[in-house]
């Protein structure tokens, strides 16, 4: 499956929003206003295909729980709209790494060239240290 099809495979029905207030400094719209956003997304009661939930819950990243949920918190931008796109956003990348599937690599033997080559280049560097030993009274 390719990356960008997994992530269009995200309903966004599915995504529970929660808007909350935002940490750090900004003065008094942090005080006032809940413009951050926790987005949660249960992995495993999702309509994504197995095979796809199965990579996501393998995933080693902080923002997947025990339980299979992915809870994202999102508090860049100073509107709700703007970080509920910005938290949707990276909850589809983490989709898209996840449909990655790189291609198993198969395992080659070296060619008989090479391999000649390697003892060649062994040998003379064998012979270059054994001409460095002591001169011995001939």
């Amino acid at each position: 499956m390719i990356p960008a099809e997994a992530a269009s495979l995200l309903r966004e029905d599915e995504v529970e929003f929660t808007a909350i207030r935002a940490q750090g400094a900004g003065g008094q719209n942090v005080n006032k206003v809940s413009n951050a956003v926790h987005l949660r997304f249960d992995i495993r009661a999702s309509s994504l295909p197995d095979d796809l939930k199965a990579r996501l819950l393998q995933l080693k990243d902080q923002r997947i729980t025990a339980e299979g949920v992915v809870v994202i918190k999102a508090q860049q931008f100073r509107s709700l709209e703007r970080n509920s796109f910005a938290a949707l956003e990276r909850l589809r990348e983490l989709i898209a790494q996840a449909a990655f599937v790189p291609r198993p690599r198969r395992a080659t033997k070296p060619t008989r060239g090479s391999q000649q080559r390697r003892v060649d280049s062994k040998v003379l560097r064998g012979r270059l240290k054994a001409g460095r030993g002591r001169v011995g009274d001939a």
